[in-house]
């Protein structure tokens, strides 16, 4: 996978990588792998490392800008559960479906991690 056009993501290629995309106008698939060994992991936590919730919302933000190559912003977030717990030596890599629908110039998105039949995230954002 080619690193992205943006320097805004900080998390792409260091902290996860795409190792598989599928779009199509109304949905963007990718199998991610988490790096365990990231910085972030060393302070949360040390020896059981868990990933942010915030993490997890950037990784989606990510994703949608890698597949459209160009930067968005957050406008809204109605909905955002964390469901189980991500540790990357457990789970180290995940499924984020992204369903999308464009309208007046927003990207709506209902997103999920997953591995399996196990969901760790679900959110509703859009983004401008």
């Amino acid at each position: 996978m080619t690193s992205s056009p943006n320097s805004e993501h900080v998390l792409l290629n260091s902290f996860f990588e795409i190792l598989e995309s599928d779009s199509s106008p109304e949905k963007l698939i990718s199998l991610i792998k988490l790096n365990a060994a990231h910085e972030i992991y060393k302070g949360h936590f040390p020896g059981n490392p868990v990933t942010p919730g915030v993490v997890q919302i950037q990784i989606v933000k990510e994703l949608l800008e890698t597949n459209f190559k160009k930067e968005l912003k957050l406008k809204t977030m109605s909905r955002c559960k964390f469901l189980r717990v991500i540790n990357p030596v457990e789970t180290p890599t995940l499924t984020v479906t992204i369903e999308i629908s464009i309208a007046d110039n927003l990207v709506k998105v209902h997103a999920t991690g997953q591995q399996d039949e196990n969901v760790y995230f679900k959110l509703s954002a859009v983004y401008q």
